[in-house]
């Protein structure tokens, strides 16, 4: 299996290749160069299958030769050992087909078992919550640098981008990027929705999926599992009052307007880095207009699609929002009627599962990102309890803090990069 750039002015690589490289060097996105399949047959096979077995028969096909199958199964067996439920990504009944899928119980603080690799991480200085800055500060890793950016996650994220198109940084720091550019990041989460539907009857049956998303990266891993044969009837893309996404579907217009800060953070994001995955898909993978629509967002903060691109990701997506008052009222709403808690981020998606068009027979499925307890505050206004950290993250809130402030500026990042950095294997942004 080999991997092409979005903007096809890159070299082909293998699977171990575009992980370590991440963002390609012409500035786009990895995608396989052919979608591999499962048949009926095989994903049937997968129902009531261990999650890593699962994981097993998503991920094999788009590594193809680039790994040993003895070494991929070992770190997937060891991958999700650390998952804090025995079902790894449990379903959750909330009524007559309606399903959350909650994707909380891994570890998050993991970077500080890799000893040869610096990892430097980027986030908008208070722009997250209290537990989400300290799950990133309080790692405690001589190898790990917490950086607050003074600005927004776009901005962090354009700023990771231009590290990786400044080649000459880029080489001499071995950088390699760990979010969502990254293609190992996409095809991880392909495994939930393949999880989730065998679970409800696939590939019998049709289940549709709700998602919360500001990066398009969880999305767009459901239009692959689509893609490679999993029976999803709709996609449905929710967004808070940052809705650039909503209204690309609505309109065909692609426009950066200012970021809002949201009780959902994670979703407060208007350059949505994995749409030019599916731009590219909708363009019949032509990487030359891809690049002009780049150019164009680049330079102008927007662009149009073509009427044919448009109808095509209009057809395998729906969309809707949520605002700030609808995302505490459904808080509220499902801890009154269901007594579940849940954060705001999965409340923007159950807010607009119950706007979007939706058949009553067919199993809905919202995929709950995020643990309540990292928005403490947000949950505790709108249900009047406050929830409690998990056993293994009690003592976060008293854990030393290690923070370094820095402006929104690339070469002060460089420079900071440059300073701290060991040297060892590389360095992961």
């Amino acid at each position: 299996m080999l991997y092409v750039s979005t903007r096809g002015e890159a070299p082909l690589l293998s699977f171990a290749d575009a992980l370590l490289a991440g963002l390609a060097r012409d500035g786009g996105l990895y995608v396989p160069q052919t979608w591999p399949t499962l048949s009926a047959d095989e994903i049937g096979a997968l129902a009531g299958k261990p999650y890593a077995d699962v994981a097993r028969a998503v991920i094999t096909p788009f590594v193809g030769k680039a790994l040993p199958q003895a070494a991929l199964d070992d770190m997937i067996s060891d991958a999700y050992r650390c998952f804090r439920h025995p079902a790894t990504v449990p379903l959750v009944q909330l009524g007559a087909n309606r399903f959350l899928l909650e994707l909380f119980h891994g570890p998050t603080l993991a970077f500080k078992d890799v000893a040869n690799v610096d990892v430097f991480i980027l986030y908008p200085h208070g722009r997250v919550s209290e537990v989400q800055r300290r799950q990133m500060t309080t790692v405690g890793g001589a190898n790990v640098h917490a950086i607050a950016v003074e600005g927004t996650f776009d901005d962090c994220q354009a700023m990771v981008k231009g590290m990786f198109n400044h080649h000459a940084f880029r080489d001499r720091m071995a950088l390699a990027g760990v979010n969502s550019i990254n293609w190992a990041r996409i095809v991880s989460q392909v495994v939930y929705y393949f999880y989730a539907a065998t679970a409800l009857g696939a590939p019998h049956r049709e289940v549709s999926f709700v998602v919360p998303t500001g990066n398009f990266g969880d999305i767009f891993a459901g239009w692959v599992a689509k893609r490679m044969g999993l029976p999803i009837r709709d996609l449905a893309i929710a967004t808070n009052v940052n809705d650039i996404l909503a209204r690309t579907l609505d309109t065909g217009r692609y426009e950066v307007k200012g970021v809002q800060p949201s009780s959902s953070p994670s979703m407060d994001i208007q350059v949505s880095s994995n749409f030019e995955r599916l731009l590219f898909e909708a363009l019949d993978r032509d990487a030359g207009a891809v690049r002009q629509l780049m150019a164009s967002l680049t330079q102008s903060g927007a662009f149009t699609l073509p009427r044919a691109a448009h109808a095509a990701i209009a057809g395998e997506f729906s969309a809707g929002r949520a605002d700030e008052p609808e995302t505490m009222a459904t808080i509220a709403r499902v801890f009154r009627d269901a007594d579940y808690v849940c954060d705001p981020h999965t409340a923007v998606a159950l807010a607009v599962a119950a706007k979007v068009e939706h058949s009553p027979r067919i199993p809905q499925v919202i995929l709950s990102t995020a643990h309540p307890a990292k928005f403490p505050d947000a949950v505790e206004a709108a249900t009047g309890r406050r929830p409690a950290l998990p056993p293994h993250m009690a003592d976060l809130m008293t854990r030393k803090e290690r923070i370094t402030v820095l402006p929104n500026d690339q070469s002060a990042v460089e420079a900071f990069i440059s300073s701290h950095a060991r040297g060892a294997t590389g360095a992961a942004a």
